[in-house]
């Protein structure tokens, strides 16, 4: 009776083509893991960019025109600054309205906020009272930042720069960036009261 088995060159050709079968599959893995962490961190980058989006609107859209006060008590000489400069210490500031105020604490509802342009990142700051106090620490908005211009509507024209006066806010305000995987990012805000 003659027995029947593999012999040693079919064991080693089924183990070779395991072996790349089994490659292949750690391959496919490795580039599916890598692909999905790629994509959370553009889905990320994307919330970045909407909540960035969203806090502007909020604030740019209860923008009102009132002046304040910095903690030496001296006045703004304008309700709204805004500026041509990237590079200024303050792209733009103002106050805006809807201060929330759940825990009914003695303060306004208004409140300064001013954003920023340092070290790549879009910074916004407000004051924990309207008149008469510091700026809170920044939150970051989004970073990657390697440029930003901003336009100011005004009786019907773009400017490259907010001319100012004490009782009035831009029309509208037109914010590009340069952003990190997105490249140029351009949102325009209409600002309150102004037809829609």
């Amino acid at each position: 009776m003659r027995m029947k088995g593999f012999t040693l060159v079919e064991m080693l050709v089924a183990l070779a083509v395991f072996a790349l079968l089994a490659a292949a599959g750690v391959s496919v893995m490795a580039y599916a893991t890598g692909s999905q962490g790629i994509a959370q961190a553009r889905m990320a980058r994307v919330a970045d960019l909407q909540r960035m989006r969203a806090l502007l609107e909020a604030d740019l859209g209860q923008a009102v025109a009132r002046r304040t006060r910095n903690n030496a008590g001296q006045p703004a000489v304008q309700a709204f600054t805004g500026s041509a400069d990237p590079h200024a210490a303050v792209l733009f500031a103002f106050v805006r309205a809807g201060h929330d105020n759940p825990h009914g604490a003695p303060r306004a509802s208004l409140q300064y906020v001013e954003y920023r342009l340092r070290d790549g990142r879009l910074q916004r700051s407000a004051r924990p009272m309207l008149d008469g106090s510091r700026l809170d620490p920044p939150q970051t908005l989004i970073d990657g930042v390697h440029a930003a211009r901003m336009l100011y509507r005004y009786q019907g024209q773009w400017l490259d720069g907010w001319p100012g006066g004490v009782d009035r806010v831009p029309e509208a305000v037109r914010l590009t960036l340069e952003l990190d995987g997105f490249g140029v990012v351009e949102q325009w805000f209409l600002m309150p009261g102004q037809p829609t």
